[in-house]
């Protein structure tokens, strides 16, 4: 079971959005966080495109939400909103799929007149899914150099991802807490 799912609804291979998503995956990885990556980009095309709610991909996909102790969702801004693609497989899985979850939501976009898509747009696609959502992280494009190990460039913002993340950590750790007293 992976503790932490990482989802990007990047439709891009190297886009920045990605590349800070699996930036912060190998941080959880450091904090002895079991961490699983899923990209829209393997997601079979045919069953997105179709709505098959009954495919295995999105079945699969279903259960690693449902049994994350956090998740973390980063798409980059388009038309003012996250990625369509992300859209359609937010669609397809259950409606609570991340109910009680801690959710990270993180945006990447060219230019701060689209810093409110986060606010706007994607805290709550992922609030009608049941997520807790944190505050979450929106990233210039020129804070990012998506060809480095540490594609955060920009030191204030890279403080700012860690604060986030650590806070994310406290309340993955705690839900860990509620459920082992739980039994």
């Amino acid at each position: 079971m992976s503790e932490i799912v990482v989802l990007s609804g990047s439709p891009s291979e190297h886009s920045r959005s990605e590349q800070v998503l699996k930036y912060l995956g190998k941080l959880l990885k450091q904090e002895n966080f079991s961490v699983t990556h899923i990209s829209i980009q393997d997601v079979p095309h045919k069953d997105l495109f179709q709505g098959r709610f009954d495919s295995p991909a999105f079945i699969d996909i279903a259960n690693l939400l449902q049994n994350a102790k956090g998740v973390i969702v980063g798409s980059p801004v388009y038309k003012g909103a996250y990625s369509g693609v992300l859209k359609a497989l937010l669609d397809v899985l259950p409606r609570d799929v991340l109910k009680h979850t801690p959710v990270l939501p993180l945006m990447t976009g060219g230019s701060m007149s689209h810093l409110l898509a986060l606010e706007y747009t994607l805290k709550p696609l992922l609030a009608t899914l049941k997520g807790h959502n944190l505050k979450g992280l929106y990233f210039l494009d020129s804070q990012i150099d998506k060809y480095q190990t540490n594609p955060i460039i920009d030191n204030a913002i890279l403080e700012r991802t860690k604060k986030q993340l650590y806070y994310f950590i406290e309340l993955v750790n705690n839900q860990r807490s509620l459920t082992l007293s739980t039994y």
